[in-house]
């Protein structure tokens, strides 16, 4: 803000567009590289606030917010970071209202059709897709063959998915992988261990979250990768996820670089 005779006048939409330019320019000269996240879990909250703010509607606000993936990723590839995280639904979210809920599983199939349309990044979905509606979990299924042999970034996109949920099915998997090969419960118990249980979970082969970034001002998990995010740095951001910029993202990674990882107490 500028300021005549005690009164505030804003800046112009053209300075205040360099400004933010510039001081984006500088962050990310300052960023140091070698400390960069390789997963960054993306907990994507706030679509129905900024809509309600902005007066929009919900489906509105989900529509920004499925918008805003490409940018993300496109900042994480110039980053270099390898593999992102994106909760998009909830196992709770699954209880919403059924004229909320089709519309936002309709934007939901329309971005993941995008992010394998795109032919850069690596679709993998991650969550209990028995609980999605059949034409979700088809493109869900198509998405991930369309680009299995792509190199650039891998996409987890979270869609079903629960903390306590995923942990369950591991279990189970595990339980039922170790039944069909005669294994009793004694010898089970003997050789289960955290690295058994990890093969079992949605993301089995990749590294856990080095980042988990939230956006909306809310400072909790909600559930999201409860075993994965065991050693994971938390960044909380203030803004809606719609209202995300690329200074917000180069923040959390410069917050990130700062810190000194401890993997325990």
């Amino acid at each position: 803000m500028l300021r005549s005779s005690g009164m505030r006048i804003p800046y112009p939409p053209a300075l205040r567009n360099l400004v933010y330019r510039l001081y984006a320019r500088r962050v990310e000269g300052r960023l140091d590289h070698t400390q960069v996240p390789k997963h960054i879990g993306v907990i994507l909250d706030g679509n129905r606030r900024w809509a309600r703010a902005d007066g929009r509607t919900t489906e509105q606000g989900h529509q920004a917010g499925a918008l805003k993936i490409s940018e993300l990723l496109g900042w994480c590839e110039e980053t270099d970071v390898e593999v992102v995280t994106l909760w998009l639904l909830s196992t709770d979210n699954l209880d919403r209202p059924e004229d909320e809920l089709k519309p936002l599983l309709g934007i939901i199939e329309n971005t993941v059709r995008d992010l394998a349309a795109d032919g850069r990044w690596r679709v993998h979905h991650v969550g209990n897709r028995d609980l999605l509606p059949t034409a979700t979990q088809k493109v869900l299924k198509e998405s991930e063959q369309a680009t299995h042999d792509n190199t650039g970034v891998l996409v987890n996109v979270a869609i079903g998915y629960g903390g306590r949920q995923e942990i369950a099915d591991a279990v189970r998997s595990l339980l039922l992988e170790h039944a069909e090969r005669g294994t009793s419960f004694e010898q089970l118990a003997e050789i289960v261990d955290i690295d058994l249980i990890s093969e079992h979970l949605y993301t089995r082969g990749q590294p856990d979250p080095d980042l988990v970034i939230r956006t909306s001002g809310e400072q909790r998990l909600s559930g999201f990768m409860l075993w994965q995010s065991a050693h994971s740095e938390y960044y909380f951001c203030e803004v809606f996820w719609p209202a995300f910029r690329k200074v917000d993202f180069l923040r959390a990674l410069r917050d990130y670089a700062a810190r000194h990882r401890r993997y325990g107490f």
